[in-house]
């Protein structure tokens, strides 16, 4: 609190608080958070293919299978092994029975690979498997 003895002449404080501060360090958490931001939901680089499909709409977080170029294999961001993943899944399933997953495989990936992670999938016991696609472009 800042107190002024100058404003008055009877000689008694006026109290101010000072916001000047507060506005500084609102400003640098807005900075400090928009540049943050973009990097946090940038995610595992996949090239998808494109279909004319529209997008589903999900009530909770999904679970995301991804499979980039080199074939890793990612479970919502976490770098994870093809052998590993049944067992995370079988894990899943345990606690939330209807949980869907998405597969996200680059386009270039081997045909063989896709087949393989959603046999995986299909064994951990997950009955709902959609697979994320990129929208062809539009043409005006």
């Amino acid at each position: 609190m800042a107190t002024d003895f100058s404003s008055r002449r009877d000689g008694t404080a006026i109290s101010q608080i000072n916001v000047t501060p507060f506005v500084d360090v609102m400003l640098v958490l807005l900075v400090i958070f928009m540049v943050t931001a973009p990097i946090l939901q940038q995610g595992v680089q996949v090239d998808l293919p494109e279909a004319k499909a529209g997008p589903i709409a999900g009530k909770e977080e999904p679970l995301v299978v991804s499979i980039t170029k080199k074939g890793q294999v990612y479970l919502n961001d976490n770098l994870i092994k093809l052998a590993e993943l049944k067992i995370k899944l079988q894990a899943i399933r345990q606690v939330q029975k209807e949980k869907e997953v998405f597969l996200r495989a680059d386009k270039s990936v081997p045909y063989g690979v896709v087949m393989k992670a959603i046999a995986t999938i299909k064994e951990a016991g997950i009955v709902k498997l959609g697979m994320i696609t990129q929208p062809p472009p539009t043409r005006s």
